[in-house]
């Protein structure tokens, strides 16, 4: 027997062959997150930007009441779901300073964090490939190294030569659960940093639309009802 990886399958055993094709599903399903989701960033990042780029100039002009019956769309990113909230909050909540400004906090409250858990969608599918892939290949490696020693056993004669075949079988299912998890890992590690950077985004641009409807209210300025 030859090391290589078409001589090691065509030897593994069928316990093995299963592990190898569970990681391999492990595997597809990780790739059609991270696929999935760099999408979808890439595509609510531009439509955020977008959004605050349009809303920003109307918003500089300290007119609330033109700004909550504008309508940019349905493309308007996470940004824009979650300013949109607070506008609607806003234009439907009675001419009383307080309330207003507790309306709008919370309506922004409610659609960041809906927002938020959107952006992690599937990224917990991502954690589970990393932090057990290695595991389910390493009950592959177990399982080959205990049938070596049984056809050892069986053959009556010992010695390295005699189980090495066995033990590489058995060590090809450690090494794919290492190159499932590591990319998955990697990947989980990156997506989550964007989602925490956009939800301190979120936050920002929360608390500074905040600021500008205190000030609407404040200045004694009305809006529609």
């Amino acid at each position: 027997m030859q090391f290589t990886l078409l001589d090691i399958w065509h030897h593994t055993g069928l316990f093995a062959r299963m592990i190898i094709f569970t990681l391999a599903i492990m595997s597809v399903a990780s790739l059609v997150v991270m696929a999935e989701r760099i999408i979808v960033f890439r595509k609510t990042r531009s439509d955020s930007r977008n959004f605050a780029a349009k809303m920003g100039a109307i918003l500089a002009k300290g007119d609330l009441t033109t700004a909550a019956n504008t309508n940019l769309g349905k493309d308007v990113g996470h940004l824009g779901r979650v300013i949109n909230s607070g506008l609607t909050a806003y234009r439907i909540t009675p001419g009383n300073k307080d309330l207003a400004v507790e309306s709008v906090a919370r309506a922004l409250e409610r659609q960041a964090q809906r927002e938020v858990q959107s952006l992690k969608r599937g990224l917990g599918l991502l954690a589970t490939v990393g932090s057990t892939a290695p595991f389910v290949g390493l009950l592959g490696t177990t399982m080959g190294i205990v049938n070596a020693f049984q056809l050892m056993a069986a053959a009556g004669s010992g010695g390295l030569a005699t189980i090495s075949a066995g033990i590489s079988e058995a060590l090809i299912t450690t090494a794919f659960g290492l190159l499932v998890a590591i990319p998955a890992v990697m990947a989980y590690n990156f997506l989550q940093g964007w989602v925490d950077a956009r939800s301190v985004d979120i936050s920002e641009s929360s608390n500074e639309f905040l600021d500008v409807v205190a000030r609407h209210v404040g200045g004694g300025s009305s809006h529609a009802g």
